[in-house]
């Protein structure tokens, strides 16, 4: 299969156009016309990451975050991006991201989230105009009501997460969790439409101080992490990339991490 090919299958998947203008999702680096050898799937495109796909012989890498984003003036080994699209390009490596666009997917990065979490009847928390399956965030029900303080146990080892920061202040008056609102990555823009929404929680990443004196006494605001909200979606990009594909190469999600740790 032709990279042209599989980037006009994932164009009609992902749905560029859906992206916020602000972005840069797409088609970022490479020859259209060479037939793709295997796929790697990743979060972020890290020198880490571009050498595992030398390694492994790929010739198209697809991310979530776009390598070349905002005002990227030159290449050269003197950056890290730079030396990243240095490389792939010397190596004949191609790539794609798909990002607010998978965000603003009903089925996208916050839909994986969701089913991770067990929520149903999910709907997008901030709808774009028009088109009520388009837009930021989701917010569902869980099957069954549940304490405040179980849930958070249930993320916490549904996400794997080392830790998270959790708002108490709510926590009186929100003891039983039913409706949850998310929104992986950074989703602070959204704390009003949770409140609005009458979420009992937001699970979101990337909170500041002041964020959650935003939701005391409305709604339970838990940080569960950027990476940590958003690592399902190398599995997704990579369960997308094999059904569009013709079976001629394989796809691989990515084993090189740079995420922070947790010191204790």
């Amino acid at each position: 299969m032709k990279t042209a090919e599989l980037i006009r299958r994932m164009n009609a998947t992902f749905h560029p156009e859906c992206q916020e203008s602000y972005d840069n999702s797409g088609f970022l680096i490479g020859d259209p016309e060479c037939t793709v050898t295997g796929v790697l799937t990743a979060l972020d495109l890290t020198e880490a990451v571009a050498e595992e796909a030398v390694a492994k012989g790929v010739n198209l890498i697809v991310t979530h975050h776009p390598v070349i984003f905002g005002g990227l003036k030159h290449i050269t080994p003197d950056t890290t991006a730079g030396r990243i699209v240095l490389r792939l390009v010397k190596s004949g490596v191609a790539v794609y991201a798909a990002h607010t666009n998978l965000d603003n997917l009903k089925v996208g990065v916050n839909g994986i989230l969701a089913a991770n979490l067990g929520l149903e009847e999910c709907r997008i928390l901030r709808p774009q105009a028009g088109d009520p399956d388009i837009g930021a965030g989701l917010i569902g029900i869980l099957p069954h009501p549940v304490p405040t303080a179980q849930f958070l146990a249930m993320v916490k080892e549904s996400l794997h997460l080392p830790a998270m920061r959790v708002g108490v202040g709510a926590l009186d008056i929100r003891a039983i969790v039913r409706q949850v609102a998310i929104c992986g990555g950074a989703g602070s823009f959204l704390i009003g439409d949770a409140i609005t929404a009458r979420a009992d929680i937001y699970l979101t990443g990337d909170l500041k101080y002041h964020d959650f004196q935003k939701a005391e006494r409305q709604l339970v605001l838990a940080d569960i992490g950027h990476y940590e909200s958003e690592q399902p979606t190398r599995g997704l990009l990579a369960g997308a990339v094999d059904a569009l594909g013709d079976g001629s190469f394989k796809t691989f999600v990515t084993t090189a991490c740079d995420r922070w740790e947790v010191w204790v």
